[in-house]
């Protein structure tokens, strides 16, 4: 065999190697294409379903919120009635005996006041009898300290 068929050989070897890793790489290529192609899809349907997931969760414990309110509150307003009806009461408790409170001071005064017309004499002792006795308490009181 002559040089130039042995080169014309080798050529078309490498020629065939050339073409058959061409082809192989194309072959690569599109397998690692489709590849990527299927972990995008994948990715994409991980991502609808944890959106789903997601917004079920969010849902449910709306709901569960929702039951929550719906059950306390008939129980706060209850509270608030019962509160308002408290306030309502001490308001009129405070009233009636600050209005008892003023009627007896008043008595109070008139009887004084009638007992020293009808008794200037006796008034004028017992005023001095209790002058002298809370000024006695006060000193006894003074001195123990």
């Amino acid at each position: 065999m002559p040089i130039s068929d042995k080169s014309t050989k080798r050529t078309d070897q490498a020629d065939n190697a050339a073409e058959a890793m061409t082809q192989e790489a194309q072959e690569a290529l599109r397998s690692a294409k489709a590849f990527a192609d299927d972990v995008s899809v994948t990715a994409k349907e991980a991502i609808n379903t944890s959106r789903m997931a997601t917004s079920n969760a969010v849902h449910k414990a709306q709901e569960g919120i929702k039951a929550v309110e719906r059950e306390l509150s008939p129980s706060i307003d209850d509270l608030a009635a019962k509160a308002q009806e408290l306030a309502s009461r001490s308001i009129s408790f405070c009233a009636e005996n600050s209005e008892r409170a003023r009627r007896q001071f008043q008595n109070a005064t008139e009887v004084t006041t009638r007992y020293v017309v009808e008794q200037p004499g006796k008034s004028i002792l017992l005023a001095a009898a209790a002058g002298a006795a809370i000024a006695t308490a006060f000193l006894m009181g003074s001195r123990r300290r």
